[in-house]
């Protein structure tokens, strides 16, 4: 394929989607898209118990429910970025403005780096409410599995979202190699406002100064009425 500015294609070209598939960012995107199903997932469906005797359920981190609720934040709002610049990723090449892409890989640059902190912050934040959890809370060790899922997966997205921004900054500086000449470039006759000089051929010039003949002179006029002789009638 031939390659445009910020790494993909000419705008205008068919969509391949096996070439799209094997990108290295469009992977990282459908494994981070993974991950956050897990962790989201395992907290909404075993992330909540309660002991025998009581009824309501708490959460299954130190019974902290800010443990809970950021998991689950997180997680889904990830969930939505994902499918977000996967469909970017997917208009990407059809973007035709040198600028508008240049805006969306430093968005990419910029997102991935923030859930890539907030997936770390998640990561610290659950890992330490499940470490001072107290046995009593949970005397059966329901949803233990779910609870170490969400820990583990939590720092596995740190590390595909850092790719991803990564990645897109790649990108970025293959835009910026590949952009640098044709963005926001006037050509400096134009924008002075002076016209083109007219163009002229140095063979044709040479050519019309050949075929140029002179005017006859007066000596040459003289010769010919010398010349002349009158007849008489």
């Amino acid at each position: 394929m031939e390659q445009g500015a910020y790494g993909a294609g000419k705008a205008g070209g068919a969509f391949d989607p096996q070439t799209f598939i094997r990108q290295p960012h469009t992977i990282l995107r459908m494994v981070s898209w993974l991950f956050s199903i897990v962790v989201f997932g395992g907290i909404v469906n075993e992330g909540y118990v309660n002991r025998p005797e009581e009824k309501e359920e708490y959460c299954i981190f130190n019974r902290n429910q800010n443990a809970c609720n950021y998991g689950i934040t997180v997680g889904v709002l990830a969930f939505l970025s994902c499918l977000l610049y996967l469909a970017l990723d997917v208009y990407f090449p059809q973007i035709s403005s040198v600028k508008d892409r240049k805006k969306a890989v430093l968005s990419d640059i910029g997102v991935s780096g923030l859930w890539a902190f907030l997936w770390f912050v998640s990561f610290c934040f659950l890992a330490d409410q499940w470490r001072v959890s107290k046995k009593e809370n949970n005397p059966f060790n329901e949803g233990a599995d779910a609870a170490r899922a969400a820990i583990t997966f939590s720092l596995f997205s740190v590390f595909t979202w850092v790719g991803q921004s990564f990645l897109a900054f790649q990108r970025y500086q293959l835009g910026a190699d590949s952009a640098l000449f044709s963005q926001d470039y006037t050509d400096p006759s134009q924008e002075a406002g002076m016209p083109y000089a007219p163009y002229t051929n140095e063979d044709d010039t040479i050519d019309s100064m050949g075929t140029y003949q002179q005017a006859p002179s007066a000596d040459a006029f003289d010769a010919e009425a010398q010349g002349y002789q009158a007849q008489d009638y």
